[in-house]
This record gives C-alpha cells, sequence and structure tokens, in this order.
C-alpha cells in the first residue's frame, strides 16, 4: 500500500514536471517568433525606408533634369524649344509611371510630395511653351439664337473685342487652349481634329451636354453645373475644380478634383484618382465608346487593360483603414451604359 503510494507520488511528480517542461517550451517558442516578427518588421521598415531614399534621389534626379530642358528652351529657336519640350514631357510621364509604381512603399506624405512635384512640372512645361511658341490668336464666342440673326461687322465692337482671344479665362489665355465658357443649355462638340494634343479648357457651363471626340493633352473644368462631359482619352491629366451635379466620364493617366459636390465620374485612369475639399463624389468604369475610341487611346498611349478608377486618394482623408466618407462607388445597377449621342 506504501509502496503504490509512493509510485503514484513519483508519477504525478513526474507529470507535474512534464507540464512545466511544455509551458517552458511554449513560452521559449513564443518568444522566438516575436523576435522573428521583430526582426521582420524591421527589416521591412528598413527596406521601405531604403527604397523611400533610392525613390526621392531618382525622382530629384529626373525631376532636375527636367527643370534644366525648360531652363535650356530660353532663347532657343523654335525647332530646338520643340524637340526638347517633347523631351522634357516624356520625362515627365516616365517620372509618372516611375510614382505610380512606386505607390506601395510611399508615405501618404511623400506621395503627395512628388504628385506636388510633378503637378509644378508639367505647369512650367505648359507656361514654356505658350512663352516660347505662341498660337496664333483667335476668338471664342458663345452662340446665342439673337446673335445668329445678326450679321457680324467688319469692325469688331468694343464687345467683341472682350469676346477675343486676348482675354483670359480663369488665368489662362483663351487664345493658347481649345475651350467652351460662359454658356448655358447648350449640346457642344470638338472633332479629333480640333482637340488633337492639344489643352483643353471647359469653364463656366450650365446644363450643357459636352462631346469631346479625340485625344488631348490635358483637360482642365472649371466651374460646371448640372452638365454631362463626355472625353475622348486623355494622354496626361484631367484637372477639376468646382463642379456640382454633373455626369464626367473620360479615360486619363492622371486625375486631380478639387471643391466639387455631388458628381459622378466614369473614369479610365492608369495611376490613382486624387480627390480633396470633395463630398458626394462617386465613381465607376468608364463606359462611353465611339467608332475611332480604340484609335484615340492609341494617340493618347493610355494602357486599356490598367484602369484604377476605384483606387481614389482623399487629401481630406487619411484614416488609415476607414473609407472616406467623401466618395463612394456607384452600384452597377445604377451605372450608364448608353450614353445619347
Amino acid at each position: 500500500m506504501e509502496a503504490e503510494m509512493i509510485r503514484e507520488t513519483g508519477l504525478a511528480g513526474e507529470s507535474g514536471a512534464a507540464k512545466i517542461h511544455e509551458r517552458l517550451q511554449k513560452r521559449h517558442q513564443t518568444r522566438v517568433e516575436d523576435a522573428e516578427r521583430r526582426k521582420e518588421a524591421k527589416e521591412s521598415q528598413s527596406v521601405a525606408e531604403e527604397k523611400g531614399e533610392y525613390f526621392f534621389s531618382a525622382f530629384n534626379t529626373e525631376r532636375a533634369s527636367v527643370e534644366e530642358l525648360l531652363s535650356s528652351c530660353s532663347g532657343a529657336d523654335r525647332a530646338v524649344v520643340t524637340q526638347r519640350l517633347e523631351e522634357a514631357t516624356a520625362k515627365t510621364l516616365q517620372l509618372q509611371k516611375f510614382l505610380n509604381d512606386s505607390m506601395m512603399f510611399l508615405t501618404q506624405y511623400d506621395l503627395r510630395q512628388a504628385q506636388a512635384a510633378l503637378q509644378k512640372l508639367q505647369t512650367s512645361i505648359t507656361e514654356t511653351r505658350e512663352e516660347a511658341m505662341p498660337k496664333k490668336k483667335f476668338a471664342f464666342r458663345s452662340r446665342t439664337k439673337a446673335a445668329d440673326k445678326v450679321s457680324t461687322p467688319d469692325t469688331p465692337s468694343p464687345d467683341a473685342e472682350s469676346e477675343s482671344g486676348n482675354t483670359k479665362v480663369d488665368g489662362a489665355a483663351a487664345s493658347e487652349q481649345t475651350c467652351f465658357s460662359n454658356m448655358e443649355n447648350e449640346r457642344l462638340t470638338k472633332t479629333a481634329e480640333e482637340i488633337q494634343k492639344r489643352d483643353v479648357l471647359l469653364t463656366h457651363l450650365t446644363n450643357c451636354k459636352v462631346r469631346l471626340f479625340g485625344s488631348p493633352s490635358t483637360l482642365h473644368l472649371k466651374h460646371i453645373d448640372s452638365c454631362e462631359i463626355l472625353c475622348g482619352p486623355v494622354s496626361s491629366s484631367v484637372f477639376i475644380d468646382q463642379c456640382r451635379n454633373s455626369t464626367l466620364a473620360f479615360p486619363c493617366q492622371q486625375l486631380r478634383t478639387h471643391n466639387t459636390t455631388d458628381t459622378q465620374v466614369y473614369l479610365h485612369v492608369t495611376s490613382r484618382a486624387i480627390i480633396e475639399d470633395c463630398r458626394g463624389v462617386s465613381f465607376a468604369p468608364f463606359s462611353w465608346s465611339y467608332p475611332t475610341l480604340d484609335e484615340d487611346f492609341t494617340v493618347s498611349g493610355l494602357d486599356q487593360d490598367r484602369n484604377n478608377w476605384s483606387q481614389v486618394d482623399d487629401f481630406n482623408w487619411l484614416a488609415a483603414g476607414t473609407p472616406s466618407p467623401n466618395w463612394t462607388v456607384i452600384p452597377e445597377e445604377d451605372r450608364k451604359t448608353s450614353w445619347d449621342p
């Protein structure tokens, strides 16, 4: 009897020791795994920092190269300026692609800084082109029924002069862009021949339907109210400011949207769309079609197979993991799939 008790006590002791050993092993394993995770996180952060440093080093070097090209345009003859502007534009497009490919490891702040630098370069290219190669001035005139009934005088009146290409619309010289402005209740169209590889400006339009066939260089929409605007592939950027209650559709490389409310955007974009100071903006894939759309995509250089229409960065909403309340995706059942001419 006594021997059995001793044997049971020994077995219990062995069992307790085994459990303690097991707990110690688990604790050690947990510590090893925690150490590995911390090591991986540190290495990952280090890699991201190294990639970030490489990105900005390469980005700033190439940006300086573009700025040098633009500076060298001053005083050069037209052929040289044309060549250098083409080179600067190509380098800027490569910088945009480099940024798009690097977004995954850049912080929101770094991303915003790089995008601002690109926007500055694009503006500088436009300003250099306008200064070095000014286009022939021509007038833009709003069509009205009353105006159609009156013949145009040989000598322009003061009012006509105020509507001529010498005026500026929102800071941009009208003579240097293809544009519609200050119109209401109109159906407006531009052909590919009129807008191909040109900057297009639409401003102060109300309740208008606009169709832009072709591939413009850039598209600027300002002060747009209750309009439907459809455009062919834009080779670089679309800029929207002060737009409301409208429906827009276009392919582009980059989209920047400011101060816009209650507007639907049918989008094909090869980078990421950006909104700022917006609310009630909704997105869906680009769905407008016309006979020469594929040809215009080829002219624009955009990748038809790459569409980031639902990847939107809201500069007023940087809360990680929480969707911005300022934009939404249009439900499939509510999307437009057919557009009248």
